[in-house]
Parts: C-alpha cells; sequence; structure tokens
C-alpha cells in the first residue's frame, strides 16, 4: 500500500492545531479538503481552550478536543503537571484514531505533538519539519522554502498526502441564534438599523497591541464623520482596556459608542462581526474572524511577524504599519516603543476607514445592517 492510499482509506483522523483561535481558523480550508477528501471519516480537532471555539463552528469537524499543550505556553504559566500530559495521552488512544494532521506556522516544531500523537498509538502522522523527525513522523513533509501564507501552508500540508480542494475560504459556521442575540441587543439601544464599524483594541501579544489612547482618537475622529454606531469589543480579560477607551471618548461619541468587551459569547462577538461594514483592530483573532464572515478589515499590523504570512485571507483588507529596521523581530513585548504601529495615526487610521467603508459601499461588499 502507497502512503497516498494509505491516508485516502483512513478512517478516523485527529487535526492537531495548539495556539490560538486566529491560527486554528486560518486552518479551516485545510479541513475543508480533508473532509472533501474523506466524507465519511470521523474528523476531530485536537486545540487549546481558545482555539476550540472556531473549531465548534466548523461543519467539517465531527469533534474538538481541548488541550492546553505546556510547548504552546508564551508566557510560561501552565503548572509543572506531567499527569495532564499522560491524561491527554489516554484520551487520545480510548479514541482509537487511524491518522493524525500536525499543523504548525513557520517558527513552530510539530515534534512535541507528533511524540503526544505517537505515544497515543495513532499510527499515521503527519507534519512539516526541516528538521530530523525519526519515526516521530511517518509522513515528514517538507515545508515551502519560500513564505507563504498560512492558509497555503496547511493546504500544502494536505495536499502532500493527496487531500486538495478548489474551496480556498475560511469557514466559519455561525449559529442563527447568535444572530439573532446581537439584533436584539442592537435593537435595546436602537442601533438595529444602522451601520456598524467594530473596534477591536485588544491582543493577547503586547507587542502587537496598538496604544489605547490612540484607539480613543481613532474612534472620537471616526465618528466626527461617520453617521454610524462603533461597537468597542473584547474578551473577558480585555475588559478593563475596552471600559478605560470608551471612558476617555467624549459624551458625544459616548452616545453612538458600545463597550461590549465580556458581553458576548463567541458566536456572538462573530454573529456581530458579520453583521458589520468593516473591523478595526490589531494582528490578532478578530481580523481572522472578519475575514471568515466576510467583512473588510483594517489591521494596524505589527511587523513582529511577515505580513505576508498573516494578512487577513479573502477579502478586502488594509494593513497600516511603519516600516522599521528591526522588522520580523517575533517579539512578545516589543523593547523599542512600538516603533512600527505607534507611527501609524489615529489620521491615518480613520482616513483608511473611510476610504474602505467608500469602497464597500461601491462594490458591494461589506454586510448590511
Amino acid at each position: 500500500m502507497t502512503w497516498h492510499t494509505t491516508w485516502t482509506s483512513v478512517k478516523r483522523l485527529l487535526f492537531v492545531r495548539l495556539d490560538n483561535l486566529g491560527d486554528v481558523l486560518l486552518m479551516t480550508p485545510a479541513f475543508r479538503a480533508v473532509r472533501r477528501a474523506l466524507p465519511d471519516a470521523y474528523l476531530a480537532l485536537l486545540a487549546s481552550p481558545v482555539g476550540a471555539q472556531v473549531g465548534r463552528l466548523n461543519p467539517d469537524l465531527d469533534e474538538v478536543i481541548v488541550y492546553q499543550a505546556p510547548w504552546v505556553d508564551p508566557w510560561q504559566q501552565l503548572p509543572h503537571d506531567p499527569e495532564r500530559e499522560r491524561a491527554m495521552i489516554e484520551e487520545l488512544r480510548t479514541r482509537r484514531f487511524d491518522a493524525a494532521i500536525i499543523f504548525t506556522s513557520e517558527r513552530q516544531s510539530p515534534l512535541p505533538a507528533a511524540y503526544l500523537c505517537y505515544l497515543a498509538g495513532i499510527p499515521l502522522r503527519l507534519g512539516a519539519t526541516s528538521d530530523g523527525a525519526g519515526s516521530l513522523l511517518t509522513t515528514r513533509h517538507r515545508p515551502p522554502t519560500q513564505r507563504i501564507h498560512e492558509v497555503e501552508r496547511a493546504l500544502d500540508l494536505v495536499g502532500s498526502v493527496g487531500f486538495a480542494t478548489a474551496e480556498r475560504s475560511l469557514v466559519l459556521q455561525v449559529p442563527p441564534a447568535a444572530h439573532r442575540t446581537v439584533a436584539a441587543r442592537l435593537a435595546q439601544v436602537g442601533a438595529a438599523s444602522s451601520p456598524l464599524v467594530i473596534v477591536h483594541p485588544g491582543c493577547s501579544m503586547p507587542a502587537r497591541t496598538y496604544p489605547a489612547s490612540h484607539y480613543v482618537d481613532v474612534i472620537e475622529l471616526l465618528l466626527q464623520r461617520y453617521p454610524g454606531w462603533i461597537v468597542i469589543t473584547g474578551s473577558d480579560a480585555e475588559q478593563s482596556l475596552v471600559e478605560s477607551v470608551y471612558a476617555q471618548l467624549s459624551p458625544g461619541s459616548k452616545a453612538r459608542a458600545l463597550p461590549w468587551a465580556g458581553l458576548l459569547t463567541f458566536p456572538e462577538l462573530c454573529a456581530l462581526i458579520a453583521r458589520a461594514q468593516l473591523v478595526i483592530t490589531n494582528n490578532t483573532g478578530p481580523a481572522h474572524i472578519a475575514a471568515a464572515v466576510g467583512t473588510p478589515v483594517i489591521v494596524i499590523f505589527a511587523l513582529t511577524n511577515p505580513p505576508e504570512q498573516w494578512h487577513p485571507w479573502g477579502i478586502p483588507y488594509q494593513l497600516l504599519f511603519q516600516d522599521v529596521p528591526c522588522r520580523l523581530c517575533y517579539a512578545r513585548i516589543c523593547p523599542v516603543d512600538h516603533a512600527c504601529i505607534r507611527r501609524v495615526t489615529p489620521e491615518q487610521v480613520v482616513e483608511s476607514a473611510l476610504h474602505m467603508l467608500a469602497m464597500s459601499r461601491v462594490e458591494g461588499t461589506g454586510n448590511g445592517a
């Protein structure tokens, strides 16, 4: 039996992507390629708690398994607990997967996850690496030497074992109930029929976060020239940030701004973004949610990471940054005062926003209220 027929005869397959929700979302065209090739197979996703939120809204998956991996712990917050890993190995073993496909970004190794799958008795294990993998990977794919988008990297990986598709859009199925809840919330404040812009000022990585004071200015300036409402979104952990941004707004701006951090479930956040005409944010998950639901997006894009690898996929977008000598530093905390994004002025953000809103009206992109 060749590798091709081995992989295409799989009955129970595990996808592994263990970092953030945007990373998982960018894998969804590859998930769909496998689903199209294996329509009767059982497909599961092993994901972090935050990444699992995306998996639960993916119709191509039969199951989402949550796992907080110690090798995807940038702030080293997980306690040393080998029982956690032993329990996950046993949980995967009981599911009797035939194969695992381990998705990673350019700077990640698939080998820790491959070892997890090896210990769980999963016989076929695919990952992309130039490192010596020994027998941890039964199918080692050499990643492309040129830098490509994360979506293309994932499609290249599954394509190496015969899974291909012409469908390249991100996959995110927002439940109807979430749309109804968001519509009702907006109706309560008189914004049900108004155009919306989403401003999401938070980010899990400080080096990629545009200053909060700049977001205040963006909202103030935009509401002077934009007839709709602005919803300021954030996770539970970003509630204080959103409340601080809102508190600094003028009374006139507060009348058409909604601080909604911590008020929405993940499906409701997706429904809100789907309803908006534009999203303004950092290089973080909501930028990719916007891409998945067809909403244009402006990303104030820190050059910690390559733009060509992480830009929003398949929608109108604009990346705003200032080039700097220290580009592609991959820093989590910026050592030089966020030069690549701090030099982007609120006026530049607003001009870009107004241009994209005008283009959306002309071209029929964006979403209606």
